[in-house]
């Protein structure tokens, strides 16, 4: 099949990246000229593992295109996707100026027929105002479908390539058909294709991505209790965690969710129902759990430290939201190091993929109040504490003895719960971490 999808971000990206490894002709278009002779010479905007070596693949095989040209793509193709941002308006509505361009290009240009699906993650109702776009351009007929993603960053090839189920709202026949052929590939397993009308499938995204985000502030919530009962949370989160309703995954305490999806996904539901006059009552406590969980390892450091940071330095172990990705959007590193700065405090920051986009995030900090490093170890050298933000591999056996001989101060706070308490206490480390009982050694 041809396929077209316009924009070059994350989503758009992968899927084209995707369904150009099963053996369709995919052109992906964008605006940025430098992104798109960067993408044909093989050079990726983003850190996804597998992502790399399957582009530069699909390219020379002739089965992956990158351009500007919109309207040659929208011409040449069967089925056209919309993959571009939408982000948060101040308000937390998503911002639908960039969708609804894309739907007058393809309005302008079409030539026949076509499927045009929102793959971008869109608030209920937006089919219909692509629908309406686009007619004001055009004679031919068309069909707009919904086809929400349900992508992890850092496993977002095997996520699309097996998926868990793909949701498709249309109540047009012939795209239907055309979406379960282009989809059958990736199915073979079992897995559903749904098929439901297009604004169930847009609330679908937004309600799996706040339910997720609601076992996350869920745990959160109770570590903090746990920090206040003496109780363990990661033995709590194993008691409800093996109850097949529950089940283990995203129970997991930390400093709270960031990334591009959940934070922009939760205010956007949110707007939603507030301009339809209810209230989501339940999403909107997430929310606020949310942001105070971003405080809550700092309070342990102030604690510890006092509440001027003053000629202090931290090291700080992970930058982006989650491991397997350079992302920082909503990341609580970033909170964390504009906390610490604001006390006073210098950080040296190291993480395996994410130092490139600190130094564009902090510009002009970078080298006055936040110290880049390449390496983890050179991070802790002479610092007065270690702060762990991010749970990548690399960080979950270090050598504890050269991190205790490197600071000034023995002591790691720890948001993602990494290490054993016994165990730093053994070493003669004390250790804060999120909803366990502390090892104050100092």
């Amino acid at each position: 099949m041809k396929i077209s999808i316009v924009g070059t971000g994350y989503v758009g990206l992968v899927a084209g990246t995707c369904f150009a490894d099963t053996g369709n002709e995919v052109t992906c278009v964008d605006i940025d000229e430098k992104k798109v002779k960067d993408l044909n010479k093989g050079v990726i905007p983003i850190y996804e593992p597998g992502l790399s070596d399957m582009v530069r693949r699909n390219v020379a095989e002739d089965r992956l295109f990158f351009t500007t040209d919109i309207k040659t793509a929208v011409e040449q193709s069967e089925i056209i996707f919309i993959a571009v941002g939408t982000p948060p308006d101040e308000d937390g509505a998503a911002d639908l100026k960039y969708v609804l361009a894309v739907a007058r290009d393809i309005g302008k240009n079409m030539n026949g027929f076509k499927v045009v699906v929102d793959k971008s993650t869109v608030p209920v109702g937006t089919a219909e105002k692509v629908e309406a776009e686009i007619k004001k351009h055009t004679d031919h007929k068309f069909a707009v479908v919904s086809n929400p993603e349900f992508l992890k960053e850092g496993a977002a090839i095997d996520d699309f390539l097996r998926p868990d189920r793909v949701v498709i709202g249309t109540n047009n026949k012939q795209a239907e058909e055309l979406m379960q052929k282009l989809y059958k590939p990736f199915v073979r397993s079992g897995k559903p294709i749904i098929v439901m009308d297009r604004r169930s499938a847009e609330l679908t995204k937004y309600a799996a991505n706040s339910l997720l985000a609601t076992k996350i502030s869920f745990i959160n919530d109770i570590a903090n209790l746990c920090d206040i009962l003496g109780a363990d949370v990661e033995r709590v989160k194993r008691g409800i965690g093996t109850d097949s309703r529950i089940g283990p995954r995203f129970i997991y305490p930390g400093t709270g969710y960031g990334g591009s999806c959940f934070p922009k996904d939760v205010q956007a539901i949110i707007k939603t129902a507030s301009e339809n006059d209810y209230s989501l009552d339940v999403i909107k406590a997430v929310e606020e759990v949310n942001e105070k969980q971003k405080t809550v390892l700092m309070n342990k450091v102030t604690k510890f430290f006092g509440d001027d940071l003053s000629g202090k330095t931290f090291a700080m172990w992970g930058l982006a939201f989650k491991p397997k990705t350079d992302d920082m959007r909503e990341a609580p590193a970033v909170s964390m190091i504009n906390q610490l700065t604001a006390k006073g405090a210098k950080v040296k920051a190291h993480d395996p993929e994410a130092l490139k986009e600190a130094g564009r995030i902090f510009g002009g900090r970078v080298n006055e109040e936040l110290f880049l490093h390449s390496k983890r170890y050179e991070a802790v050298e002479g610092a007065d504490a270690l702060i762990i933000m991010t749970e990548w591999n690399a960080f979950r056996e270090p050598d504890f003895h050269l991190i205790k001989e490197s600071l000034k101060v023995p002591v790691i706070f720890d948001g993602r719960n990494l290490y054993e308490p016994n165990r730093l206490k053994e070493i003669g480390i004390s250790y804060f971490s999120i909803g366990r009982p502390g090892v104050d050694l100092s």
